[in-house]
C-alpha cells in the first residue's frame, strides 16, 4: 500500500517540484525532474564547455547530495503539513532523525538554522528531533531556546531518557568551540560563524551571572578594544542573510573573530588537548 507521505503527488504535481527546487538550490548546483507517472527522479547539471553552457542529463550524484535532495523533499512536504494542506491534515507530529548524514559542517549549520526557522513558524505543530551529531545539536539548541531537551543513553539492554536542564553548563558547547577553532585556523571564516560565537558567549555570560555577552570578551588592551569586538559581533550575528547567503569575512573582521575566540578559550580554562595549536590550512573536519 502506498504511503500517505506521497499524497503530495495528488493535486500538486509540478508544484512540489517548485517547492523542492527552492529549498535544494540553497545547497547544491544540480537540478532534478520527477516523472509523475513512474515517480522516478532524474538529475541534471549545467556545465560550461568551451565557453558555452550546456545541460548534462541523467548524472550521478554523491551520497551527500542525495541526502540533501531527500531532505529538501521532506521539508517541502513538512511545510504543506504546517500549512494544513488537505492531503496532510492527518499530521499531528513531525519527527526528524539526523537529517545531516554525509554533510559538511557549513551545510549542517545551514540545515539546522533553516529547520529552527521552520519550527518557529510552524503555528503550533509539534516537532521531535533526534541526533547524535554534536554541531547540529548545538545549533538547534541555541536557535530554539526554551525547547525541551533529552539525552538518550543505553546501558546493556536498558535505555534511559534523561531531561537536560536549560542551564546545563558548557558540555554542549564544546562541539561548537572545536568547530569555530578549526574554522579560525583554516581562514575560511564566514559571517554566520559570528552567530555561533555569540551564542556561546551569551550562554557563558548567563552561567557566570553576567548581564551581557560582552562581559565574556577578554582583551589584552584597553576597554575600547572590547567595545569594538562586541560591536562587530552584535552587527554580524544578526540577520538570516548571514546564514542563507554565506559571505566570507574581510580580513579585519576575521582578525576580530580570531582574537575574541582565542581569548575566550584561554580565559575559561578549557582542556588544551581539545584545542591543539595548529598551522594547518585544511578545511575544518
Amino acid at each position: 500500500k502506498e504511503s500517505k507521505f506521497f499524497k503530495v503527488f495528488e493535486g500538486h504535481g509540478f508544484d512540489i517540484e517548485r517547492r523542492v527546487r527552492e529549498l535544494l538550490n540553497r545547497y547544491v548546483d544540480f537540478d532534478f525532474s520527477i516523472d509523475l507517472k513512474t515517480k522516478k527522479v532524474s538529475f541534471s547539471r549545467e556545465i560550461t564547455k568551451e565557453g558555452k553552457s550546456e545541460k548534462v542529463e541523467d548524472i550521478k550524484i554523491s551520497r551527500g547530495e542525495e541526502n540533501i535532495f531527500v531532505w529538501s523533499f521532506f521539508l517541502a512536504i513538512a511545510q504543506l503539513a504546517i500549512d494544513k494542506d488537505e492531503n496532510y491534515k492527518w499530521v499531528k507530529t513531525i519527527y526528524i532523525d539526523d537529517p545531516i548524514s554525509s554533510l559538511d559542517d557549513n551545510n549542517v549549520i545551514i540545515v539546522a538554522s533553516y529547520l529552527a526557522k521552520l519550527i518557529k513558524d510552524s503555528k503550533g505543530k509539534k516537532f521531535i528531533i533526534s541526533t547524535h551529531h554534536g554541531l547540529f545539536y548545538n545549533v538547534i539548541v541555541n536557535e530554539l531556546r526554551g525547547a525541551d531537551k533529552y539525552l538518550l543513553t543505553k546501558n546493556g539492554e536498558d535505555y534511559k531518557l534523561e531531561a537536560l536542564k536549560s542551564d546545563t553548563p558548557f558540555y554542549q558547547h564544546i562541539g561548537i568551540l572545536k568547530h569555530l577553532r578549526a574554522v579560525a585556523q583554516s581562514g575560511e571564516i564566514y559571517t554566520y560563524h559570528f552567530n555561533l560565537l555569540r551564542n556561546v558567549l551569551e550562554k557563558t555570560a548567563t552561567f557566570h551571572g553576567f548581564n551581557k555577552f560582552s562581559d565574556c570578551i577578554k582583551v589584552e588592551g584597553d576597554d575600547a578594544d572590547k567595545s569594538i569586538h562586541a560591536r562587530r559581533i552584535n552587527i554580524l550575528s544578526h540577520g538570516n542573510y548571514s546564514i542563507f547567503e554565506p559571505q566570507e569575512m574581510v580580513e579585519e573582521n576575521k582578525e576580530h573573530f580570531k582574537t575574541v575566540l582565542e581569548n575566550f578559550i584561554k580565559e575559561y580554562g578549557f582542556n588544551p588537548e581539545l584545542f591543539p595549536e595548529s598551522t594547518t590550512t585544511e578545511k575544518p573536519l
